[in-house]
């Protein structure tokens, strides 16, 4: 069975634009799985941890046949070929990828929780899911732009090339 779902990139390490792009050609290298749609990249001011460089978000729409546990597999991998090091938390990254949405399932594992925790309270995670799925709606939260209409971020910019 195919799934649509949604994941969250950012990067704010080793060139992020091109980190992010590159990471939107290898999910559409999963296996069982093609990459859909691409939101435009966001720049945004770093979260808990603030003594670090601007991160790049963006969001890609991908159909798999895979399940929510062997596709975060599939994405610490491709984290883990970026450089991917987990210092401390919030820390400055190559590369984060994370499953904001997988159709709509709810899953909470110690380690897997979709919807992604507090995807609702940040901006660099629902402006560019709302380009791409303007009429989303959230399992267990709502629809996108109600949520999106409670998330303000001023130091969210569209990057524009």
């Amino acid at each position: 069975m195919k799934t649509v779902a949604y994941i969250a990139l950012g990067s704010n390490l080793d060139n992020p634009k091109l980190q992010i792009q590159d990471a939107f050609a290898e999910l559409d290298e999963i296996e069982a799985t093609c990459l859909l749609q691409t939101s435009s990249l966001y720049a945004s001011a770093p979260w808990g941890y603030a003594d670090q460089p601007d991160f790049v978000n963006a969001v890609a729409a991908i159909e798999t046949q895979l399940p929510p546990r062997r596709l975060l597999d599939e994405l610490l991998k491709i984290e883990i070929w970026h450089g991917r090091e987990r210092s401390f938390a919030n820390a400055p990254r190559t590369l984060d990828l994370d499953i904001a949405l997988y159709g709509d399932e709810i899953v909470d594992e110690e380690s897997l929780k979709i919807p992604h925790p507090r995807m609702s309270e940040r901006a660099f995670v629902l402006t560019p899911l709302a380009e791409i799925a303007p009429a989303l709606v959230i399992p267990g939260l709502g629809p996108i732009a109600k949520l999106l209409a409670h998330c303000n971020d001023p130091s969210l910019k569209r990057i524009v090339d």
